[in-house]
């Protein structure tokens, strides 16, 4: 059967992987670029919002991706968010079932992580959510779906990472901050995703569970509806492989972060 392609587009990018593997890699927040007309609306000056995206961008999880993906026999699929989530994020639910609403950051952000204002108080968030969210939603969907109809099952990997001392805008800040925390879902994360898990990123550093992020991504057609779409968060802190915040990369930090991603990715499509 044909696979499917993202439509031609600068905000997104779905980079084929084996036809016959299950797996998903999804890169949400990695990049730091925004559109010339999005970036007239933001209220930051060039200073200021450089340091919002070090703060909010999870720098150099694109890379783990994909040294993670050419380490693997059979190669995963990568769904990769090619603008900065202060454009839209494509996590957060787009009306007020999204709990960060209340710091701001829904679908389109109008506060800061330090809780600054980012938009105008009376800046429309539809244009963004129909030019940019909706697009990635479909092609995230049609990708899943794809995977389903192709190998049986889907499993979606959502890699991310976080600041060592958390950031006011964080719900769950007081929680602890593990190497890596890996979130979960009762319907999408089964025992032996969870397990594998644990056991590939054992030699990274303390892992914990939905602290101090919890859930997982799964589209919206799907979620709670379809168990055979597995899901789960790696969220990475940043200290285990960058400098902070936003700076470079520690090249073996990165490396055991892509091996031990690629250990998943493995044991997952076994």
């Amino acid at each position: 059967m044909s696979h499917p392609s993202a439509p031609p587009s600068p905000s997104f990018e779905l980079l084929p992987g084996a036809a016959d593997s299950p797996v998903i890699l999804h890169v949400p927040h990695s990049a730091r670029e925004i559109p010339a007309d999005v970036r007239a609306d933001l209220l930051l000056d060039d200073p200021a919002l450089e340091r919002e995206l070090d703060h909010i961008t999870d720098s150099h999880t694109a890379r783990i991706a994909d040294e993670a993906a050419r380490a693997c026999a059979l190669t995963p699929w990568r769904f990769v968010n090619r603008l900065s989530r202060l454009v839209v994020d494509p996590e957060r639910f787009p009306d007020e079932r999204e709990e960060m609403l209340s710091v701001g950051m829904g679908a389109v952000y109008t506060r800061t992580t330090h809780h600054a204002d980012l938009r105008p108080a009376d800046h429309d968030p539809g244009p963004l959510v129909e030019r940019y969210f909706r697009p990635y939603a479909r092609a995230m969907t049609e990708a899943v779906a794809d995977r389903l109809a192709t190998t049986g099952r889907a499993v979606l990997i959502d890699l991310h990472s976080y600041p060592t001392a958390a950031l006011p805008y964080e719900l769950h800040g007081t929680d602890p901050r593990p190497a890596v925390c890996l979130g979960t879902d009762t319907v999408h994360t089964p025992p032996a995703l969870l397990s594998a898990a644990r056991k590939a990123f054992a030699e990274c550093g303390e892992t914990g569970l939905d602290s101090p992020f919890r859930g997982v991504y799964v589209p919206l057609e799907f979620y709670g509806e379809e168990p055979a779409v597995g899901a789960l968060m790696v969220e990475i802190r940043r200290d285990t492989y960058m400098t902070e915040p936003g700076g470079l990369p520690d090249g073996p930090g990165v490396a055991r972060l892509a091996a031990a991603l690629a250990a998943l990715v493995t044991a997952v499509s076994d």
